[in-house]
C-alpha cells in the first residue's frame, strides 16, 4: 500500500511540473539590444554571411519568409512577465501597415524610412529592428543582406495611428566581383520579434550582394 501511494504522488507532482513550463508568452520587453557584428542574412542553410539563392516565386518566397521570420521574429523571442490588461502589448504584424518613404540620394549611397504605422486601434510598441527580403518583378527572391547598425534599440509606443520607422541604407556603386546589381520591385518586412510578414513596392538597385544596413525602430515616420 505505501509504494502503491507514494507512485500515484510522484506522477502527480510530475504532471503538475510540466503544466508549470508552459505558460510563458513572447514578447521583446526584456530582449536586450541586439548584436551587431553579424550580416544576417535570409538564407538558412549558411553561417557566417548566409544568402538567399533566386528561384521561383512561391517556393523562393516561402523559404525567404522562413528563414528571416525565425531570424528576426520566434528566434528573437524571450520569456515576459505577466502584465496587466490595460499594459499595451507589443505590436502585431496584422495590426501594422507598412511602406518605404522617399528615397534620399546621395553620392551613390541610398537612405530611405521603412514605416510602420498602427492600424490595430490599440496602443502597441515595436522595439528593436526588421527583417528584410528583395523580391525583383519576377516574383523571385533576390539575395538580401540585412546588416544590422550599431544602435542601441528602444521600445516605441504606438497609439493607434501613429508610426514608427527604421532608417535604411544602401550603395548602389557595384563593388568586388559585381559588375551590375539586381532592381528589386518589392520588398518583404518582418516587424521585430514577429512571424507574419507584410510586404511593400520598392524599386531599388542594391549593391554589395544586397546589403541593407537597418537601424532599430525609431518615433515618428520621417528620417
Amino acid at each position: 500500500m505505501t509504494n502503491t501511494t507514494l507512485t500515484a504522488g510522484a506522477a502527480v507532482l510530475a504532471l503538475l511540473a510540466a503544466g508549470c513550463g508552459t505558460g510563458t508568452t513572447p514578447s521583446a520587453a526584456s530582449a536586450p539590444p541586439a548584436r551587431t557584428t553579424t550580416a544576417h542574412t535570409t538564407a538558412p542553410h549558411t553561417t557566417a554571411a548566409q544568402t538567399t539563392a533566386p528561384s521561383g516565386a512561391d517556393t523562393g518566397r516561402a523559404t525567404a519568409a522562413g528563414a528571416a521570420s525565425a531570424r528576426y521574429g520566434a528566434a528573437a523571442r524571450t520569456t515576459a512577465t505577466q502584465t496587466t490588461g490595460a499594459a499595451p502589448q507589443r505590436c502585431r504584424t496584422t495590426g501594422l501597415r507598412a511602406r518605404v518613404g522617399r528615397q534620399d540620394p546621395g553620392a551613390g549611397n541610398r537612405y530611405a524610412p521603412l514605416v510602420l504605422t498602427n492600424t490595430s486601434g490599440k496602443t502597441c510598441w515595436v522595439y528593436g529592428f526588421v527583417g528584410l527580403v528583395l523580391i525583383d518583378g519576377r516574383g523571385d527572391v533576390l539575395r538580401t543582406r540585412t546588416r544590422r547598425e550599431s544602435v542601441t534599440p528602444h521600445r516605441v509606443t504606438l497609439r493607434p495611428g501613429a508610426s514608427a520607422h527604421a532608417r535604411l541604407h544602401w550603395t548602389v556603386v557595384p563593388s568586388g566581383h559585381e559588375t551590375r546589381c539586381p532592381t528589386s520591385a518589392r520588398l518583404m518586412i518582418i516587424p521585430p520579434d514577429e512571424v507574419a510578414h507584410l510586404e511593400v513596392p520598392f524599386s531599388a538597385t542594391v549593391c554589395d550582394d544586397g546589403r541593407i544596413d537597418a537601424r532599430p525602430m525609431a518615433p515618428g515616420a520621417g528620417l
